[in-house]
């Protein structure tokens, strides 16, 4: 009798998403990685570790990172996705997974990007590390660099693309906060979500992506496979579900596809247990703060990001919060200079601060602008 493979793929695709979806979830969740950890996108709330400060080899994770600095150099102006990428000899040498650039073959950096993305493309990694730093070694400074701003503790950089260096290092917790840094900038998910993309018509030259969670687990959007002999399978990977968003990373997994497995047994277990409770949407205005000497008497005070917690399911009562704006304020200000406080109270006990900020500069007041003011406070009392 003669049986059709696509049936049969779809039978055994279809068992391993159900038996993944069907894994219990308790407090202790079984993963079988080297280090792991859950958190809260919007509070970095960790809500699972596994030696998540182990130093392991990312592998093409590093990529993501690659990504991070161009797209805070276009959001500084400093850098265009429309710009021309040229391939050097030295890019177009690289194999592993690559885009196959032949050397003086052109891309924008969007294309370039996407290839570092979506194909894991070593070439393309490297012709966008040298369009921007001149050469790789001072790309990786970049990176390290930023990974000490967003506050990492163990990671090392020697490299754009991840391929094996005994001092290309990270931790499943520095690689969630690449992570979660990452989100500021909104290319980041329209990046890393792209399931297919095609490069070339001549040769014909298309890549799917390989975060096979992006087909797998609804809600998954984003972030970036690693994968070699030395550093095994990675992944880290976000979903975001009824307004809470989860970031997981995983590392050094044995098994094929077992990095997308435990991480989906990470997300499985987030999201049955825990909720985010929000109170107030980013960029919100609390109130203003007084400016001396300032162009302006006052300035709006806001918060930067969605103020709330992440809680147990059934655990979202009681709670308040209470907000401090400081009374005065020297001029010059700079937009986000802070300029108050506001705290998450539960049962009358303080759990979380935010910081509140200025929703623009106040630049010092001019002579003529100071004269101003002193003759509308003398003519207000006069009368």
């Amino acid at each position: 009798m003669y049986w059709s493979k696509g049936p049969i793929i779809i039978f055994i695709f279809a068992f391993f998403i159900i038996a993944i979806m069907c894994v219990p979830v308790s407090a202790e969740v079984d993963i079988q990685a080297e280090s792991a950890i859950l958190i809260d996108a919007a509070t970095g709330d960790v809500l699972f570790d596994l030696d998540s400060e182990t130093k392991w080899y990312p592998a093409s994770m590093t990529k993501l990172m690659t990504l991070l600095i161009a797209l805070d150099l276009v959001e500084k102006g400093e850098l265009s996705l429309e710009e021309t990428v040229i391939t050097s000899d030295n890019a177009a040498s690289y194999g592993g997974a690559q885009l196959y650039l032949e050397v003086g073959e052109e891309f924008t950096m969007e294309e370039m990007l996407k290839a570092v993305i979506l194909g894991s493309a070593n070439d393309a990694s490297v012709a966008v590390a040298e369009h921007i730093a001149g050469s790789e070694e001072a790309f990786a400074d970049m990176m390290n660099e930023m990974a000490k701003e967003i506050g990492c503790t163990n990671t090392h950089f020697v490299n754009s693309h991840g391929l094996h260096d005994d001092e290309h290092y990270t931790t499943a917790k520095d690689m969630a906060l690449i992570g979660q840094y990452s989100l500021r900038y909104p290319k980041t998910l329209e990046f890393t979500s792209i399931q297919y993309h095609e490069f070339r018509e001549d040769p014909p030259t298309a890549r799917y992506s390989l975060n096979k969670l992006l087909w797998w687990y609804p809600g998954a959007d984003g972030f970036k496979t690693g994968t070699t002999s030395a550093a095994k399978r990675n992944l880290v990977a976000t979903v975001s579900r009824d307004g809470l968003r989860l970031i997981a990373v995983v590392m050094g997994v044995d098994e094929v596809n077992g990095h997308f497995r435990e991480s989906m047994k990470l997300f499985n277990y987030g999201f049955s247990k825990f909720i985010f409770k929000k109170f107030y949407a980013e960029n919100k205005v609390f109130g203003q703060a007084r400016v001396g000497k300032g162009a302006t008497d006052f300035v709006d005070v806001i918060t930067t990001e969605n103020v709330g917690v992440t809680i147990l399911k059934g655990q979202d009562e009681g709670f308040s919060t209470k907000i401090s704006i400081y009374p005065y304020l020297h001029a010059p200000v700079e937009k986000g200079t802070v300029a108050g406080e506001l705290t998450v109270i539960k049962d009358g006990k303080e759990i979380k601060s935010f910081e509140l900020v200025t929703a623009s500069e106040v630049p010092k007041g001019t002579l003529l602008q100071m004269v101003t003011k002193v003759f509308k406070c003398v003519f207000s009392l006069a009368v």
